[in-house]
């Protein structure tokens, strides 16, 4: 036991010293594009307005790393963040800024990340009258039309597309997860949302397989968290089954079961273009992998509140629906690197640069992502 405590620590250490050696321009991308929802989202949301949840640009939020609230949905950096500081590039910002100034350098990235949004379109929702509870409109296929139309700025031709595209990081996700949080609040059951998961990664590769035809060569295609380790989903279904839970973590067995079924689809969906695109390196994130090592293993990584809501209004998980974070009633915990969760939702700085250490040591990537100091192959 004692050994692979230690295995467990070295691991952490040596992911922990890349996240922090990344040195300027010495990385081998030029650029990194980004599309998803809040777990990505570095102030699409914010811009866009009006808001579905409308606290993210208020205090607490940014406080530990920005130090004032940026559209993002944590106390601090986001694992998109942590991607390009560890490539040695700037932190992108988001996509809606480049309409309305230029101050950003948006040649070294962009994001087109929204939070709520959801990899399929909203008419999905809307025959199933769930639409009602949508944060955003703007679905993974409206990022995607925002890509074709930013090309124009970065690229004039197919060739010139191509080799700046050949130098640059396309990260796909994590998107998908909205689509099943908005049918819960809704009430459907978990055997009811099981039946959305085709349909939602069959869009997640179709979005794939556009980049990579507009000359994308490695893409990062995350899988879906733990949901039943989340403060929100452990207020909404709480349970008095002992059975519900499992008794190592604490975390809702069905829930969890769901993000595994949605992960299983995609990485079969994933190996269905890899064969389609051999010379392409499209790359599996296994967020749920990543995670599931703090809320199994919390001490290794200095977590000592797992499934309550650094900032909260109250309750068992400190989660309440009528005191979100930011609203009145809400408070916030004096450290938020103890905690996993920072609202109930989302996760805290902390939990993201774990996962994002995982990810760049090519733990829980398959195949590993190119590390930092590292040439990428380009396709011929």
């Amino acid at each position: 036991m004692a050994s692979s405590q230690f295995h467990v620590v070295f691991i952490f250490c040596v992911c922990s010293f890349y996240i922090h050696q990344a040195v300027s321009g010495s990385g081998p991308y030029r650029s990194i594009f980004s599309f998803g929802d809040s777990l990505a989202d570095t102030g699409n949301f914010l811009i866009s307005g009006p808001f579905g949840y409308p606290f993210v640009d208020r205090h607490p939020y940014g406080q530990t790393y920005f130090g004032h609230p940026t559209g993002r949905f944590s106390d601090g950096r986001l694992i998109v963040d942590f991607i390009a500081e560890a490539y040695g590039l700037p932190k992108l910002p988001p996509y809606l800024a480049s309409l309305h100034h230029h101050r950003a350098d948006f040649r070294q990235g962009v994001n087109f990340a929204v939070a709520g949004a959801t990899a399929l379109d909203p008419a999905f929702f809307q025959e199933r009258d769930i639409s009602t509870v949508m944060w955003t409109n703007n679905s993974l296929s409206v990022q995607m039309g925002w890509f074709e139309q930013f090309k124009s700025s970065l690229c004039h031709t197919t060739q010139e597309c191509w080799d700046y595209f050949a130098k640059s990081l396309f990260l796909v996700g994590e998107i998908g997860g909205n689509d099943y949080n908005y049918a819960f609040l809704q009430g459907l059951s978990i055997e009811h949302v099981r039946t959305f998961v085709p349909k939602v990664v069959q869009a997640i590769a179709a979005a794939t397989s556009i980049l990579i035809e507009q000359g994308a060569v490695e893409l990062v295609v995350p899988g879906n968290l733990p949901i039943g380790c989340f403060p929100g989903y452990l207020t909404l279904f709480s349970s008095s089954k002992k059975e519900d839970y499992n008794p190592r973590n604490g975390c809702l067995k069905a829930l969890n079961g769901l993000s595994k079924y949605h992960n299983t689809f995609l990485q079969a969906a994933l190996e269905n273009l890899r064969q389609k695109y051999p010379d392409v390196k499209i790359i599996y994130a296994d967020y749920y992998g990543a995670a599931m090592r703090f809320f199994n293993y919390p001490q290794h990584f200095g977590f000592t509140n797992l499934h309550s809501a650094c900032c909260g209004g109250g309750g068992p998980y400190n989660f309440n629906g009528s005191a979100l974070c930011g609203a009145t009633g809400s408070t916030v915990c004096i450290d938020p690197s103890t905690f996993a969760s920072w609202d109930g939702i989302h996760l805290t700085e902390a939990a993201y640069r774990t996962i994002a250490n995982g990810m760049i040591e090519g733990f829980y990537t398959t195949p590993p992502m190119t590390f930092p100091h590292q040439e990428i192959h380009h396709r011929l």
